[in-house]
């Protein structure tokens, strides 16, 4: 199912927002966010700083993951995790503070975080619209394991409540605190090939 409000039109395989906006790739763990992003920019999974790709910045956690790999391997996990969220969340900011045009991949569909974003993008005069991926909790499970790193139980329970909220929001037509929503079940992203900023 594919659901979108008037601040994101889009096609059959192409979705386009306005220049300068902040798109918020979210869902579950293991879903395919960063599979989605690979494959439309061309990453190789080994960037450790934003990627600037036409006219958008490409900001995965992964590249602030992996910057960090070799600099805190000594501290707790909940110091890493930490410091590469703040990473990611300053990395977002710089970027929309520059009046570039942002897609960013988190992971979290919490309503602190996302009104962290809409702040954001709001105090840079940037629209901010969320890009949900719609798949079933099995799918994710798959995913996490195919790539070898498996969320806690707990931690996936948390994120399967909170993500399962936003989708029943956005596709009620909900987007707060988001100006749109765009929901993509895993056909509609496999058939995607572009998503584009215009003025």
């Amino acid at each position: 199912m594919t659901v979108s409000l008037p601040a994101a039109c889009n096609a059959a395989e192409s979705l386009r927002y306005p220049a300068g906006s902040l798109v918020i790739l979210t869902g579950l763990p293991g879903a395919g966010k960063t599979t989605l992003l690979r494959r439309l920019y061309s990453l190789d999974g080994t960037e450790t700083a934003p990627v600037t790709a036409g006219e958008a910045t490409v900001i995965d956690s992964m590249q602030s993951r992996l910057y960090w790999a070799d600099r805190l391997g000594w501290a707790p996990k909940p110091v890493r995790t930490g410091v590469v969220f703040a990473t990611h969340l300053w990395r977002i900011r710089s970027a929309v503070r520059g009046g570039r045009s942002v897609i960013a991949h988190n992971r979290g569909c919490g309503p602190i975080v996302l009104r962290v974003f809409a702040r954001m993008a709001r105090r840079s005069g940037a629209g901010f619209h969320l890009l949900l991926l719609d798949v079933a909790p099995e799918a994710a499970l798959a995913g996490q394991h195919a790539r070898g790193r498996v969320v806690p139980e707990r931690t996936f329970a948390r994120h399967r409540r909170r993500c399962q909220r936003l989708l029943v929001r956005a596709k009620a037509g909900d987007a707060a605190p988001a100006s749109g929503a765009h929901v993509l079940d895993r056909a509609s992203a496999n058939v995607l090939t572009s998503i584009r900023f215009e003025r």
